[in-house]
């Protein structure tokens, strides 16, 4: 895997910031070989603590047959969105994707299985994902190329 794969919509996945402090995100799209967008409620620890603390960032993804871990550097990209102006677009520039199938022991048989259960939530959350679809197809220019991606750390969970 020298690049970041693709994946389904929608995909739950978990982001991992300084402190250790993890949040399970929704709208995490691939927006390049070594670059991902998401939006974030603007008023999360997790934006606080990207902007004043530490940029590094983790995003791990798991989905039917997919299971790895994008390492980077985040930031915020824009401030809201045109369908919830209280997010805040985030990228991740990749170092490193860390794939935890390739060793074959194990495989990912379904993603996640979430709904929103706030209806307005539910509604503006295809509008998000355009928006971010969009942002990820103006030109910019990509991360430097990173060695290849490692496998999964020997000993590790």
């Amino acid at each position: 895997m020298d690049a970041l794969p693709s994946w389904p919509p929608g995909t739950a996945a978990v982001l991992c910031v300084t402190g250790p402090h993890a949040i399970p995100v929704s709208t995490a799209i691939r927006a390049g070989d070594r670059r991902v967008l998401l939006a974030l409620g603007g008023r999360r620890e997790t934006l606080r603590r990207l902007s004043e603390e530490d940029p590094a960032a983790a995003l791990c993804v798991m989905a039917e047959g997919l299971a790895f871990t994008a390492e980077g550097r985040a930031r915020v990209v824009k401030e809201g969105v045109e369908a919830a102006p209280a997010l805040a677009v985030v990228e991740i520039a990749v170092d490193e994707v860390v794939d935890h199938l390739a060793d074959g022991r194990t495989s990912m048989d379904a993603a996640a299985a979430w709904h929103w259960l706030d209806a307005k939530a539910a509604a503006s959350d295809p509008e998000i994902l355009a928006e971010l679809e969009a942002l990820a197809r103006e030109p910019r220019a990509e991360p430097p190329a990173q060695p290849a991606t490692r496998p999964l750390r020997p000993g590790a969970p």
